[in-house]
């Protein structure tokens, strides 16, 4: 639930109609700035919400773009901007040695584990692959975009892709950590 929520704008944006990007992208700077909200009067910290406030100055740039000039060629490359910015998010907590999924396991992990190198590599492990994910969507998706396609079905496919595919890996990878470590089933 906690990949849900930190990803809600960016699946908001995706499954509003393309023809209004613009309201999209001001509905999704608007589920941002909730979730934000919301998580910060549930006591998240900065590592928790790196997401979440580059999520936040996508949409809000995105959106005044898209009132500025609804016809601006940025709309048929947005899923890929979007993809390239989750990557260059993804890439910068990487950099900064907080990987933002570490703060979304925070919220379901003991406090003790936290700092515990076990816990932070695997972290580590899991947003690189989101990362590389992001910017193979990324990637596809401008290669699609510039083929004229922006907007079709095998664009959605891609997108709907770039989210799975790390999604399983992550469950799949925490499932085998904790087997190894033994803590599988507590």
């Amino acid at each position: 639930m906690t990949y849900l929520r930190t990803f809600l704008p960016w699946i908001v944006f995706a499954v509003l109609p393309s023809g209004s990007w613009q309201w999209a992208a001001l509905a999704a700077l608007a589920v941002a700035v909730a979730v934000i909200a919301q998580q910060v009067r549930a006591g998240a910290g900065f590592d928790a919400l790196i997401m979440e406030l580059g999520s936040a100055v996508f949409f809000a740039v995105l959106a005044a773009i898209a009132f500025a000039d609804p016809r601006s060629g940025v709309h048929d490359y947005s899923a890929a901007l979007s993809s390239a910015t989750l990557a260059v998010i993804a890439g910068v907590s990487l950099a900064i040695r907080k990987p933002f999924t570490l703060g979304i396991a925070k919220r379901t992990t003991p406090r003790e584990v936290w700092g515990l190198r076990p816990f932070v590599r695997t972290n580590v492990v899991i947003t690189a692959v989101w990362t590389a994910a992001f910017a193979l969507t990324a990637a596809v998706l401008a290669f699609v975009a510039h083929a004229g396609n922006a907007h079709s079905t095998a664009a959605t496919v891609i997108q709907v892709a770039g989210f799975a595919i790390p999604m399983i890996f992550t469950a799949r990878y925490v499932a085998h950590v904790q087997a190894k470590a033994g803590l599988a089933g507590r």
